[in-house]
């Protein structure tokens, strides 16, 4: 099948080959040869001896020709938009200068570029610094093309031989023209002042202000749409115009004054300085706007993550947040570097070389950021759960890539690395379902047992009749002898959503308690001492002799026996166990509710 393919591709193409051969066309796809030092000079002399003579006759077709000589241009220290203005300046400046410094006989360019891994770097035009050299990376990897310093330094090229004639067999020129701004300004303006014309430091001074109106002109608009955008019901667009408040206004001035450095037409070192440092800001105020828009982002993200059911798009919403601002800074300061002029992939392969030492370095990083990992995967708590991690207790507040931060009880913020998270043991009380009250209350020992029983089942009522406690499974019981107090023992779940909830909750059954113990007629005991005198010196013992009759106390001990006449084993009837009680609820018993 493949093959079949193969030969009507073939068959088309010697096809489309034989049409354009009998009817004299010329196919308009044909790529610009540049596969060598003498591919590229022909290419550029063919082209631009066709473009002169399209402006001669007015052909548009020959005019246009001057595209194919930009593309013999290495043009990237110039910006996009420009490109073609600046590229078809330089390819007519730099053929004025060829034309009057030498007649190029092609077969004396060399056409062989050598070994394949080792080719020809750069060949450079005899008795000129116009270079053309091997493009290395890029789109264009492999294209032989007029070097960048040839290209910025064309106009330079041209001050210097402008005054010689054209040589003869050389294709005369280009047809260049003086700019009509330096042919109609005074003789003054056209004098130079440190590196500079004076009239390009007047159009400095201009292109200043000009661009710091933009600016101001830009910062108002942003102002009065800011007015608009308060007055919806909407908050994103308030995010947007926020996030364009500020670096917007650099971004016009700085694009303005980028095109300015072209209009002025600087050359060599003031250009290098002046486009660098414009670059700079343009670069700054972009990457200020796109850091800005990621909160817009991320605010959108938010509000969908919010109408869902599940808590972990709640917390990957900041590590978005956090990744895409990293990203933006990170790739932001590169493309910037790599627009001046630096080989960042060069710094990046030398990063290589240390990646070990780098990787030791890293190891923590590295752990923590697994660690998040983990903890977005396993779970173990929530942002805003109250945990306990070995001595650290409080609430969740924020969960990053390197760090977990949690709120103490006393307002502190405490900082854990997500590693030492992976390994510790994570007491998550805010998964609690049921939050536990274990309470004692001490009556005093006079309280007789009736009014203990009493006491027992009131807070036992109590229990069942707070909405917020768990009724299938709690103890009020009388729980033991004090020092100084009978002691009583609740212990009961409350089903509350927070730690405020609890609180108040209870508070509410100690006040139940409280009023209980006032109305049975029970005393909360406190901590006492009794002391016990026996006697004075000198005097007989306070205490009276006390008689014992062995038989009336053998015989209350034994009523207090199976079926005796004191035994109440169950109690007086007037507390039942919770364990054991029946409620009724809508008409039917369920145990144990």
């Amino acid at each position: 099948m493949n093959i079949k393919i193969m030969k009507k591709q073939i068959s088309l193409a010697i096809f489309v080959f034989c049409i354009y051969g009998m009817f004299g066309l010329e196919n308009p796809l044909i790529p610009v040869k540049l596969d060598s030092p003498r591919d590229t000079i022909k290419s550029y002399m063919l082209a631009m001896n066709d473009y002169k003579a399209g402006v001669k006759t007015g052909q548009k077709d020959k005019r246009d020709r001057i595209n194919d000589a930009i593309r013999c241009l290495n043009l990237d220290n110039i910006p996009f938009v420009l490109r073609k203005e600046k590229g078809g300046e330089a390819a007519i400046l730099l053929k004025e200068v060829i034309d009057r410094v030498i007649v190029i006989d092609v077969n004396l360019v060399p056409d062989d570029i050598g070994d394949r891994n080792n080719p020809l770097q750069k060949w450079r035009l005899k008795d000129t610094e116009i270079t053309i050299s091997r493009v290395k990376k890029g789109e264009r990897e492999g294209d032989y093309l007029f070097s960048v310093d040839t290209v910025s330094r064309a106009r330079e090229f041209f001050e210097k031989v402008k005054h010689l004639p054209y040589l003869k067999k050389s294709g005369g020129g280009a047809l260049y023209k003086e700019p009509w701004v330096e042919s109609k300004l005074p003789h003054w303006a056209l004098e130079k002042t440190i590196l500079l014309l004076n009239w390009q430091w007047l159009g400095i001074l201009i292109s200043i202000f000009s661009g710091l109106v933009i600016k101001r002109l830009i910062e108002i608009q942003i102002h009065l749409l800011k007015k608009f955008t308060q007055k919806t019901k909407f908050d994103w667009d308030d995010k947007i115009i926020y996030a364009f408040d500020r670096p917007a206004g650099l971004i016009g001035a700085s694009g303005f004054w980028i095109i300015s450095i072209f209009i002025l037409k600087f050359e060599g070192t003031p250009q290098l300085i002046l486009m660098n440092f414009v670059q700079v800001i343009f670069s700054i105020s972009l990457i200020w706007l796109i850091y800005n828009s990621v909160d817009v982002l991320t605010e959108y993200l938010m509000h969908l993550s919010s109408k869902t059911g599940s808590k972990l798009d709640d917390q990957l919403v900041p590590l978005i947040q956090r990744a895409l601002k990293m990203f933006v800074v990170v790739f932001g300061v590169l493309v910037s570097c790599q627009n001046l002029g630096f080989n960042v992939m060069s710094v990046l392969a030398g990063l290589g070389l240390g990646g070990l030492a780098f990787a030791l370095a890293a190891k923590d990083t590295c752990a923590n950021f697994f660690g998040s990992i983990m903890i977005l995967l396993d779970r173990p708590f929530n942002i805003g759960d109250w945990v306990i991690i070995g001595k650290t207790e409080g609430s969740v507040e924020e969960i990053g890539f390197r760090s977990t931060r949690i709120r103490t009880f006393y307002d502190s913020l405490i900082t854990v690395p997500n590693s030492i998270l992976a390994n510790a043991d994570i007491d998550n009380m805010g998964q609690r379902n049921y939050r536990r009250i274990k309470a004692f209350f001490g009556l005093t020992y006079d309280t007789p047992p009736e009014k203990m029983e009493a006491f027992l089942e009131g807070v036992k009522n109590i229990v069942e009749a707070n909405p917020y406690t768990r009724k299938d499974y709690y103890h009020v019981v009388f729980n033991g002898y004090g020092n100084f107090s009978l002691d009583v023992m609740l212990y009961c779940f409350l089903k509350v959503p927070d730690w405020a909830a609890e609180l108040v909750q209870r508070q509410n059954i100690y006040l139940e308690i409280l009023r209980l113990a006032e109305k049975i007629g029970v005393d909360f005991a406190f901590p006492t001492q009794t002391l016990q005198i026996e006697s004075f010196p000198g005097h007989e013992s306070l205490r009276a002799p006390h008689r014992v009759d062995i038989s009336e106390l053998s015989d209350a001990a034994l009523k207090f026996g199976p079926s005796g006449l004191h035994s109440k084993p169950g109690g007086l009837g007037i507390f039942t166990p919770p364990n054991q009680s029946v409620r009724i609820e809508n008409g039917s018993s369920n145990d144990g509710e």
